[in-house]
């Protein structure tokens, strides 16, 4: 899969769950240190977002948190923040499930610049495309979502490489 092309310079990426407290904002926190890493974060810019407001303004679900500080992440200075209409202006939106895709396209589906998170995913399978929402469960499954989100920015930033030059 390959990225759209810029609109604009920093290029622009929103990540997008529900209530922007689990996968969105962890997929963010990796992607955000990824990008820096690999030394675009001048050209690159990574934020997230829920469809829902129930908790604009929150820090992130301790267990999220504490799943991506255990892994060397700073999960500290997210807050969680609402869709709004400018999130649109974004160059790639990247949802995390299908009724997140659902919200952001109208049930349209997939376009040019929204997307399924793992469609980036190396791993992913035709039928297993969504990140799996951790809130209900246990502290494997925010373990699986860190693996899920780590690989596939691992892919996206090669991707921004080849864009970016």
């Amino acid at each position: 899969m390959t990225l759209p092309e810029p609109l604009g310079t920093p290029y622009r990426i929103g990540l997008v769950c529900l209530g922007n407290i689990c996968r969105s904002p962890m997929a963010d926190v990796v992607l955000s240190q990824r990008v820096e890493a690999a030394g675009l974060s001048s050209r690159v810019a990574v934020a997230s977002c829920g469809t829902a407001s129930w908790h604009v303004g929150k820090a992130m679900d301790p267990r999220a948190a504490a799943q991506l500080t255990t892994a060397g992440y700073d999960a500290s200075r997210h807050r969680a923040q609402h869709l709004s209409p400018a999130w649109h202006e974004h160059d790639l939106l990247l949802a995390m499930d299908a009724a997140n895709l659902h919200e952001l396209t109208g049930g349209r589906g997939e376009t040019e610049r929204v997307r399924l998170f793992r469609s980036f995913d190396p791993l992913a399978t035709p039928h297993d495309r969504e990140v799996p929402d951790p809130y209900y469960g246990g502290d494997e499954g925010f373990a699986d979502v860190l693996a899920v989100v780590e690989r596939t920015s691992d892919t996206l930033v090669e991707d921004l490489r080849r864009l970016l030059g």
